[in-house]
This record gives C-alpha cells, sequence and structure tokens, in this order.
C-alpha cells in the first residue's frame, strides 16, 4: 500500500492524529505528509473532518432517520438532479444512490419526530420526482462510522450452584 493510502486509513479513523505521529508512522517527513494532506484537500480526496458525537450521553434531543426515497430519474441527468434538490436542505445530512426496491436514501437530523415527519410530509415527498417514500428512525446506535458507541455492561449477577 502507498503512503497516500495508508495516510488515508489512519485519518478516516482518527482525524485529530498529530502530524508528527503519521510521519513517524508513515516513516516520512512531517513537511511530505503536510504537503500529501493539502493536494489531498485540492482534489477533492479528502472533503473533511468530522467530529462523531454520541448524543444520548447529552442533553441535546436530536432524532434522526434514513428516508428511503423512489424518484423518476429524468432524462439525460438520472438522479442527479434530484438528489442535489434534496441534499441542499440544511436537515439533509447525507443522500446516496442505492440499489433495490428504492432509488435514494437520505440521513436526516431533526430535533422531534414530528419535525423529521413534516419535513418528509411537507418538503421531500411534494417534490415533483418523488414517487414514494418510507421513513425509518433511528432508534439507538451501537456503532457509527466503525466506533462502537455503547459499553456492553458485564454480568453483575452471582453464580448460584446447587
Amino acid at each position: 500500500m502507498k503512503m497516500e493510502e495508508e495516510l488515508l486509513a489512519i485519518i478516516e479513523k482518527n482525524s485529530r492524529i498529530d502530524l508528527k505521529e503519521l510521519a513517524v508512522i508513515l516513516g516520512v517527513s512531517e513537511i511530505d505528509i503536510v504537503n500529501t494532506l493539502q493536494k489531498l484537500e485540492e482534489e477533492g480526496v479528502v472533503c473533511g473532518y468530522h467530529t462523531m458525537i454520541n448524543w444520548e450521553k447529552t442533553s441535546i434531543e436530536k432524532v434522526t432517520a434514513l428516508i428511503e426515497v423512489r424518484v423518476t430519474p429524468q432524462r439525460g441527468q438520472g438522479f442527479d438532479n434530484i438528489a442535489e434538490r434534496i441534499y441542499k436542505y440544511p436537515e439533509v445530512q447525507s443522500v446516496y444512490l442505492i440499489s433495490g426496491g428504492y432509488d435514494l436514501l437520505v440521513t436526516l437530523e431533526g430535533k422531534t419526530l414530528r419535525e423529521v415527519s413534516s419535513f418528509v410530509s411537507d418538503k421531500l415527498s411534494t417534490l415533483e420526482t418523488v414517487l414514494s417514500t418510507a421513513t425509518h428512525f433511528i432508534l439507538k446506535k451501537y456503532k457509527d462510522h466503525g466506533t462502537i458507541l455503547g459499553v456492553k455492561s458485564e454480568d453483575e449477577r452471582e453464580i448460584v450452584t446447587p
């Protein structure tokens, strides 16, 4: 694996890793790391750096939903135009073209179930090329982006033997 690929694999798991540590791990100079990262950012390979938060451990109420969307693709444009219209909404976290019974998978965030449901019925379902939607609310996240969010508690019961 070349240095660039190794670098991407490392920063995908930990974007806060120190540049000096990256240089040591990859066996290159720190300036090589800086230049490579800059090049990858300019080329659009590295698109951003994000922090993953376990919202269940905060007092902030957040509802996440996965919305399956069936659409009529537009001639000569396929799904790109409708996907762009959808991802421009600030509530939308991600949009994926998927295989199967639906065409797009949209991830939404809102403060309440009602807020998310409203968005789907008032904004998403009313788009002219949208044929149907199916909403799935995320009730609990166990693992997200490769990170386990909940620590499984150990069984603290005493063993009873006859």
